[in-house]
């Protein structure tokens, strides 16, 4: 009997703006996208500017304690309302003055007394659908949207587990990434371990043992799992008196974020924004109890970002270069039925949510 192989997508999901276009206003609108960390809101009229999806937005915590999100258009000649971060008592709009409360509604609009049929009340900011995620803020662009633990079922209560002390995680430092490629090529790389003992010394041999990785689908989560070696080389002390302080594990949340969980509990992780077919921007963020500043973190982050990060930046924008030549053929994916740290079995599930996201 001839068992069919799983080929790779074709070059085309890849390079052709046309179909980061219908990813845009399809797939990105329609899927939980990272905004921020609730510590960025303290106190009621903080807020912080975002874009997704070609879309400008903005978080603001309200007078009761609510975290919403609003497009940054304001309802009456569409001119942009906020930018970066800051505090506000009211949204007001700088081209006309036409003020918002923090819940999005009209407050005030010079002049608008004397319009005849003019009523406060049918306006308002369009809202996004927002959550707060363990400390973190997603947001998804349909208002229909299951919610987060229906599309990442068990990952709540997994992360509680391996960080019982969420609540005071606050960002120590993020690191900006740009890279030459589509977004798809570097979320690929990250949902596979098979290129890992050959292009991640560091990462295989200081980190992960990687006869025992693994990643399984969860939903819509990609779980990575591993038991981890060489405890006594690392770089910093663990307190192994902790559950799950010897252990590595990632929960990958399609489309484009990661929560990563490092020996000792260290959490860190990755978030993507598409920026067009050949360029993305990855963060790679930091946490410790209360953002107080840590050198072993710090260290961390450089180590990091001289090893597993660097390496990677060179292979995803390799194969975005390949990805455009007329003598590529899509290969045939190694799935491994045992899985396993050589299996592209995690690549197979991602793909098969790309052309859902793309064909329907």
């Amino acid at each position: 009997m001839t068992i069919a192989l799983t080929h790779s997508l074709e070059a085309r999901y890849y390079t052709d703006p046309a179909i980061f276009e219908a990813e845009r206003t399809g797939l990105l609108s329609r899927t939980w996208q990272f905004a921020g960390h609730g510590s960025q809101l303290q106190n009621p009229g903080d807020y912080f500017t975002f874009d997704l999806a070609g879309e400008s937005l903005f978080c603001v915590m309200g007078r009761d304690g609510m975290v919403r999100t609003f497009y940054n258009v304001c309802q009456h000649r569409a001119h942009q309302l906020v930018s970066g971060a800051g505090s506000t008592r009211v949204v007001v709009c700088p081209y006309h003055a036409w003020s918002y409360e923090l819940t999005g509604a009209l407050r005030a609009a010079p002049n608008t007394k004397s319009v005849p049929g003019f009523d406060k009340s049918s306006v308002c900011l369009t809202e996004v659908r927002t959550e707060l995620f363990l400390g973190f803020i997603f947001v998804n662009l349909d208002p229909d949207a299951a919610p987060m633990d229906d599309w990442f079922p068990g990952v709540r209560t997994e992360l509680t587990a391996w960080l019982p002390h969420w609540d005071s995680l606050k960002p120590l430092e993020w690191v900006e990434i740009p890279e030459n490629c589509n977004w798809k090529v570097s979320v690929e790389n990250y949902s596979e371990c098979y290129h890992c003992s050959l292009n991640h010394p560091t990462f295989s041999t200081g980190v992960i043992k990687p006869e025992t990785y693994d990643i399984q689908p969860q939903g819509y989560c990609l779980r990575h799992t591993t038991e981890c070696q060489s405890l006594e080389n690392m770089t910093y002390e663990i307190d192994r008196s902790k559950p799950h302080s010897q252990e590595y594990s990632s929960w990958f949340l399609w489309p484009m974020f990661s929560f990563q969980v490092y020996p000792g509990n260290v959490l860190n992780t990755y978030h993507w924004r598409a920026i067009d077919a050949d360029h993305v921007v990855v963060w790679r963020g930091w946490y410790t109890d209360g953002g107080w500043d840590s050198e072993v973190i710090r260290r961390l982050a450089v180590q990091d970002r001289a090893t597993t990060v660097e390496e990677d930046i060179h292979l995803v924008e390799a194969v975005q270069r390949g990805l455009r030549s007329r003598g590529y053929v899509p290969g045939p994916l190694v799935v491994d039925p045992g899985c396993g740290v050589n299996s592209e079995h995690s690549v197979m599930t991602l793909q098969k949510w790309m052309r859902e996201g793309v064909d329907g």
